[in-house]
């Protein structure tokens, strides 16, 4: 044993303290699931080094030959796990083994409940995968060197899953990391040869490297003990260069643990190779949950980039687009070289190429699942719909396939689940409907009860209910689907078209001309509060709405251009009133022009608060409508 030098003891962070204690107290069921996950974390080590040595070769220290070796010792209840990977320094073992440097761990905390099977989903979506070695551990030690270093720079990392960690620098001839399990009471079955083997061959036979273990060989002639030697217990071959046929589904899935470090199974997968112009193989997963810093675009994202089946960059987000930073897996190209950049990516045609092909390959496993398994696909919504909404505007190529795609709440679905697709909406849609008609707001309820809609309820027409902060500037983007527009029934001068017949369009118009006095009137007495005053064709049961100019923005834009510091360009709404309401008979016949005045303001007021808006003047409102009760008790 090397002396230990500049020996100190550190604290866990906060947020590693409670997984620990999650970990320790048995969260998962499933307790073998711990040599996967430091296999893992092995096997991206290696791969690691792999990249860095394509420029600095020096860094193999003349091993180039690869492999993670897993061992056991019953006598002394610890299992041991060794690669000749990338290494640890001892700032790195503090940053990496002591703290979770990860964004979204706020968010990742706060959804903790303390329900374990819960909880485990959780970790598996964080994706915590060293921390494991607690559940089968109650003492792990982390032996580790920078590949390059000097041996006398290596450091001896270890816990007891507590409150803190020891940190000591030590002698270490070899770079990598060997990582020692004591064995916790009790699970004595892992310091087992049949057993690891098992456990390899399940999880981690994908690994494209070799995994090996101990064989014991008859001693020679002369000698005590038997000689030691290692065999290979994994296919050790990249799991996306075999042919689909041989690959059982299992192994996709397990594939996909590894390279997303998630514990749960993929919601699908698309493997692919493709020869010719371009020579590339592409493994692509939909995972089941969306990560924490989904909402983060600055967040790492992207797929394992592989040239001729050498690792060579981790999270290359220049294969897809922004909106499919969900995607996980991996691409290996036969047309890259091995000393690509990121910034070469972005500047290299074939990348634009593979792109585009990658890109339509995930929409098109979309529209599988979606055709094939409804329920999965609506999980999938919930999940990554908001993502999915942010397509349009930066795939203009694939726009009406990413519209086929996305999923609304309507009038004709359950209370505010977004499960209606376009094509369903036109397939239900009424005889001579050539126009998809849809409403935002805040919340479900307010665009489920706004009076914009009480033409479409009397008619049976469907309406789109879309209320996520993104959809008005969704819409900006779509202006139609399989050839019919989009239109916005709070916005303009609303023509149901072919749906008015001509009776009504005239009855429409002789009211029209008939209350042109009443508008004139309106007019003078909303002064500059809003644009125009006109007879409503969209009203059944209401007073009054106000409509949004055809080029003025909604109300959820001006929100989040307010939000975000913006300057908002100015715009006046558009008052409507229905000529039939009770309440708009009795202002017509209103003679004086002060009470005129006050009731007109009040119906303005009260159809801004339908539409969700807040009132510029509050306190004049609640006058107003005092002043009206008052007259109305006496």
């Amino acid at each position: 044993m090397s002396v230990e030098t500049q020996k100190e003891t550190l604290g866990f962070q906060t947020e590693v303290k409670q997984l620990l204690h999650l970990m320790i107290h048995s969260l998962y069921s499933n307790k073998e699931i711990f040599l996967r996950e430091l296999i893992s974390n092995a096997s991206d080590a290696v791969d690691k080094l792999r990249f860095e040595a394509l420029s600095k070769p020096e860094l193999l220290e003349g091993g180039a030959e690869l492999k993670i070796r897993v061992s056991f010792d019953k006598d002394a209840k610890t299992v041991t796990l060794e690669d000749n990977g990338i290494g640890m320094s001892r700032e790195d073992a503090i940053t990496h083994l002591g703290t979770i440097a990860k964004s979204g761990t706020a968010d990742f905390m706060k959804h903790l409940s303390g329900d374990q099977k819960k909880d485990s989903h959780l970790i598996g979506q964080f994706g915590v995968g060293f921390y494991s070695a607690f559940i089968v551990a109650d003492k792990v030690d982390v032996f580790s060197r920078r590949a390059g270093a000097d041996a006398s720079e290596g450091v001896h990392w270890s816990s007891k899953g507590e409150g803190d960690f020891e940190v000591a620098t030590v002698e270490k001839a070899e770079r990598g990391t060997r990582i020692v399990l004591h064995l916790k009471s009790g699970e004595d079955e892992f310091a087992d040869g049949w057993r690891l083997r098992n456990i390899i061959k399940k999880y981690s036979d994908h690994i494209a490297l070799p995994i090996e273990l101990p064989k014991e060989v008859a001693a020679a002639e002369g000698e005590e003990k038997p000689a030691l030697e290692w065999e290979t217990v994994n296919r050790a071959s990249a799991l996306w260069t075999r042919p689909r046929t041989e690959i059982k589904d299992e192994e996709y899935q397990e594939f996909y643990k590894h390279i997303a470090h998630d514990f749960e199974n993929p919601l699908s997968w698309s493997h692919n190779k493709v020869e010719g112009k371009l020579e590339y193989s592409s493994l692509l997963y939909v995972p089941t949950r969306a990560p924490f810093d989904l909402y983060q675009r600055e967040a790492p994202k992207g797929l394992k980039l592989y040239v001729q089946r050498v690792f060579v960059m981790d999270q290359a987000e220049s294969f897809l687009p922004l909106y499919l930073r969900f995607i996980k897996g991996v691409v290996d190209s036969n047309d890259l070289s091995l000393n690509v950049s990121r910034e070469i990516l972005q500047k290299d045609p074939i990348i634009d190429s593979m792109k585009s092909a990658l890109t339509k390959r995930v929409l098109d496993m979309l529209e599988k699942l979606a055709k094939n398994e409804p329920e999965q696909y609506k999980g999938f919504w919930k999940n990554f719909g908001q993502v999915m909404k942010e397509g349009p505007a930066e795939d203009f190529a694939n726009k009406e396939k990413i519209a086929g795609l996305l999923r609304f709440a309507s009038t004709n679905g359950d209370e505010g689940e977004q499960v209606v697709g376009l094509a369903d909406y036109l397939a239900r849609a009424k005889e001579g409907q050539d126009k998809i008609y849809y409403l935002t707001g805040e919340t479900y309820a307010q665009v489920k009860n706004s009076p914009h809609l009480e033409v479409f309820r009397k008619k049976g027409i469907e309406v789109l209910l879309l209320t996520d902060r993104i959809d008005e500037w969704l819409m900006s983007y779509l202006s139609d689907f399989d050839g019919k527009s989009f239109v916005d029934v709070a916005r303009g001068d609303l023509d149901l078209g072919n749906l008015d017949s001509e009776e009504d369009k005239k009855a429409a118009e002789e009211v029209a001309k008939s209350k042109e006095g009443l508008v004139e009137r309106l007019k003078t007495a909303l002064g500059d509060s809003v644009a125009e005053v006109r007879v409503s064709h969209r009203l059944t049961d209401s007073p009054a709405i106000l409509a949004i100019g055809e080029q003025d923005l909604g109300l959820q834009m001006r929100q989040i251009l307010e939000a975000s510091g913006q300057k908002v360009p100015d715009s006046k709404p558009i008052f409507e009133f229905n000529p039939a309401h009770p309440l708009i008979e009795k202002l017509d016949a209103e003679q004086s022009d002060e009470r005129f005045g006050d009731l007109s303001h009040i119906l303005f007021d009260q159809a801004a608060l339908a539409a969700g808006d807040s009132l510029k003047d509050p306190a004049a409102y609640v006058r107003r409508l005092n002043k009206l009760l008052v007259e109305l008790s006496v």
